[in-house]
């Protein structure tokens, strides 16, 4: 029988120069001594037949590389048992080898690196990396240190190449023996001349683009807010359309949130366009604004919350090209009456921009409208980000969107500040020209708080097999989803059930979750009850386990038999798992953001469904007074500069 002979390892593909000497080896077990024989495709009259390797009858075999081929191996026993190895595939290159080490053993070499290109818009844009490799390596291709999806062979092609696609690209080869990066490619497109009213788009550049967005909705002791979760996640897709890297969190309490600016300002640098975003509960105390974690406790108090203007502090130090602050949050002042707050100048440093979704001592409010979940602010915002202007004259457009909704009009209106020197744009193109160690740098750090575990294919007693994919809603929200691949005749009414170890919170789950959540949550899953998402990723101490449950029925003679087989797969600590974000956090209660919040509601012009819009002010401030002597705890280095502020 054919089973008798199991081929443990099977020969792997390759990627060598011509006439370099390349080894294939075959691993099999079986009764008794087994027997090798190696075949080829051979030319013959035309055509290509599988021929014997004359001579070929050991589980190694050594050739010389003289042009592309393929490889089997036979594998038999004294039973007349035979099975046949895969195909290897061998490519031979005739291309450079000069750099190859000596004394190379197979790890992935790059022969050929990706060029600089200018291009105008609608051209055809081609880049490619060759590289050498025994097994053969493969290839991820990014842009400005953003992976490419689908972009995973050794030629990257756009049919009609826009502006979106200018940037820097970098092509990673990897394979079990190692890892290597290309050369970085800067790719210009060029633009035609543009009008009077536009500045010219190439004007201005960025050596990087890095971004930290955080939603808080699920507070422990406060209302809880539905928004966010919608607001970080299409926010997040449109920065990375304009080549941002993107960490996107979702609740997270007061140390987390601290480490989580740390590890963002330590991705800033000199010449980077830094961005940092924050939806949730806010309120404002002496000049200076507050984000209000998820475990801050009631009544609100500065020493548990964020002071924003020290998080801009921070990014100023890094001497960013452009540091942009966006805040959709409420500004209520600390004690109802007081006098305005006295805003005190802020380092002149120039290119610094603040975009509050309000004014002081205001609220910011969310709205649902037909099931969609947004703050107004954002709503804007997003709608406007993409255009090719500079950062102020996007924000003026949010402003006069906002000022224009009757939801708002007269309740919200959009401040915003800046010490922008010159007319940067977010859609400013990324050149890393003398910048590529530490683009490099900041590639590997984003990719490590990115990267995902690799697809799996599970094998099961009975027959079956089940595979295991993973996808990641935002940077602490991983999906995993699982699909039978393959049953058997006997093995019926398949159904698959997944759970973590440690168990995860499941923040989209349950009462009052808006339409919105599912169309973000099961618009790319066929099966949602196949599909888990486990959240709060950062609190992760150890390596995370997912159990896949197969439940199958089994038909005896008289009666039909459930079972179940099960196993366990470690994914380690995905995505922002391994970044030290954790602490030990408090289990949120379950609110419903419709139960408690002032409504502001009207009927839209275009018909007549009702809108309902929920602020987002802080609730339980302390009754304090604005003006003070002595600086309060944790605020000792708020004390920064307005100066120049608009």
């Amino acid at each position: 029988m054919i089973g008798e002979i199991d081929i443990v390892r099977h020969p792997v593909n390759a990627c060598v120069p011509l006439r370099h000497k390349v080894v294939l080896s075959v691993w099999a077990k079986g009764r008794g001594k087994l027997h090798y024989q190696w075949f080829n495709y051979v030319l013959k009259d035309g055509k290509k037949e599988v021929c014997e390797v004359p001579g070929a009858t050991q589980p190694n075999l050594t050739i010389r590389v003289t042009e592309t081929q393929n490889y089997s191996c036979r594998v038999n026993d004294i039973y007349s048992n035979c099975r046949f190895t895969k195909w290897s595939h061998v490519l031979a290159l005739d291309i450079d080898k000069s750099g190859l080490p000596p004394e190379w053993r197979g790890e992935p070499h790059i022969a050929v690196h990706p060029k600089p290109q200018t291009l105008r818009p609608g051209a055809k844009l081609t880049l490619r990396c060759t590289a050498f490799g025994v097994p053969q390596p493969k290839y991820q291709w990014y842009r400005n240190g953003t992976p490419l999806r689908q972009c995973t062979g050794e030629m990257l092609q756009v049919m009609q190449a826009g502006v979106q696609d200018a940037g820097t690209y970098l092509c990673a080869v990897t394979s079990v023996l190692g890892e290597s990066w290309s050369d970085p490619a800067d790719v210009d497109i060029q633009l035609t001349r543009p009008s009077i009213e536009v500045t010219p788009a190439a004007a201005f550049t960025a050596t990087d683009k890095v971004a930290l967005l955080i939603g808080n909705l699920n507070y422990a002791h406060h209302p809880g807010l539905t928004a966010p979760v919608m607001d970080v996640h299409e926010l997040g897709l449109l920065l990375q359309q304009l080549g941002f890297k993107v960490l996107s969190l979702l609740d997270l309490t007061a140390e987390q949130m601290s480490a989580a600016v740390h590890n963002f300002t330590q991705l800033l640098d000199t010449g980077v366009y830094g961005l940092f975003y924050y939806a949730g509960h806010g309120f404002e105390r002496a000049g200076r604004n507050y984000l209000v974690p998820v475990d801050a406790p009631q009544p609100y108090h500065t020493s548990t919350c964020v002071c924003v203007q020290r998080v801009m502090g921070k990014m100023q130090e890094k001497r960013t090209a452009l540091s942009v602050i966006l805040l959709d949050a409420c500004r209520k002042w600390s004690k109802e009456g007081g006098t305005p707050s006295v805003i005190q100048p802020l380092r002149p440093t120039g290119n610094t921009v603040y975009g509050y979704a309000t004014s002081e001592d205001a609220e910011a409010f969310e709205v649902q409208d037909l099931g969609k979940s947004t703050g107004i602010f954002t709503k804007y915002l997003n709608k406007h980000l993409l255009l090719p202007e500079k950062v102020t004259h996007v924000l003026e457009r949010v402003s006069e969107d906002v000022d224009k909704d009757l939801l708002v009009k007269g309740k919200q209106a959009v401040e915003i500040r800046h010490s922008l020197k010159e007319a940067r744009s977010l859609t400013d193109p990324v050149h890393s020209a003398g910048h590529t160690r530490e683009l490099r740098l900041r590639e590997v750090s984003w990719r490590h708080a990115n990267e995902l575990p690799q697809k799996k294919c599970l094998k099961y007693p009975c027959g079956a097999e089940v595979e295991v994919g993973f996808s990641a809603l935002f940077s602490n929200v991983l999906v995993v989803f699982a699909s039978i691949k393959r049953s058997q005749p006997h093995v019926v009414d398949c159904t698959v059930a997944l759970s973590s170890a440690p168990a995860m919170e499941d923040i989209f789950s349950g009462h009052g979750r808006s339409e919105d959540f599912d169309s973000l949550l099961f618009g790319q899953f066929i099966e949602p009850g196949c599909t888990i998402w486990l959240c709060g990723l950062q609190t992760l101490e150890e390596p995370l386990f997912i159990r896949v449950d197969l439940h199958y029925s089994v038909h005896e003679s008289e009666s039909v038999r459930r079972c179940t087989q099960s196993q366990k797969l470690n994914v380690g600590k995905p995505l922002v798992a391994s970044c030290g974000l954790r602490n030990k956090t408090v289990s949120p209660k379950h609110h419903n953001a419709q139960a408690y919040n002032a409504n502001v509601s009207q009927e839209r012009n275009q018909g007549p469904s009702t809108v309902q819009g929920f602020s987002r002010k802080a609730e339980g401030l302390p009754h304090v007074t604005v003006g003070r002597n002595t600086p309060e705890e944790h605020d000792e280095e708020d004390t920064l500069n307005f100066i120049h502020l608009k």
